[in-house]
C-alpha cells in the first residue's frame, strides 16, 4: 500500500502509478486499489493488455479503502461441551480457577 489521505479521509493522487501496477502484477496480485484521480495515468502509461488483466478498483475516500481492503472478522470459535453441546468460551482471566485470580495468588495465600 501507499498513498496519503487527507484529515478529512479523501484519498490523494499518488505518482510512479505504472511503476507500482508493474510491480504489482510481477509479484502476482491481482486486485489493486487506487486514487480516482490517477485514473488517466493508468489508462495513458499502463498497456491495456496488462489493465485488463489486473481487477482495478478506483476510490476516493479511506472508507473505501478499507471496505475493500479488508476481510471481516471470522466468527469466535466456541469450544465444544462434554455433553457435545456447544458452550460460550472463558476468558483467559478465568481460566482454571473458580474465583478469578490466578493459580500463583491462590498458592500463595495457601501457603500463608
Amino acid at each position: 500500500m501507499t498513498g496519503e489521505i487527507t484529515l478529512s479521509g479523501l484519498v490523494l493522487p499518488i505518482g510512479g502509478v505504472k511503476e507500482k501496477v508493474l510491480a504489482a502484477h510481477r509479484a502476482g496480485i491481482t486486485t489493486i486499489l487506487l486514487p480516482r484521480q490517477n485514473e488517466r495515468e493508468l489508462e495513458e502509461d499502463v498497456p491495456a493488455e496488462l489493465r485488463e488483466s489486473l481487477n482495478i478498483i478506483y476510490v476516493d475516500t479511506a472508507e473505501e479503502v478499507l471496505q475493500y481492503a479488508l476481510e471481516p472478522a471470522p466468527e469466535p470459535a466456541t469450544p465444544p461441551a462434554k455433553n457435545g453441546t456447544t458452550r460460550p468460551a472463558r476468558t483467559r482471566a478465568a481460566a482454571g480457577t473458580k474465583s478469578g485470580t490466578s493459580r500463583s495468588a491462590s498458592r500463595s495465600k495457601a501457603a500463608r
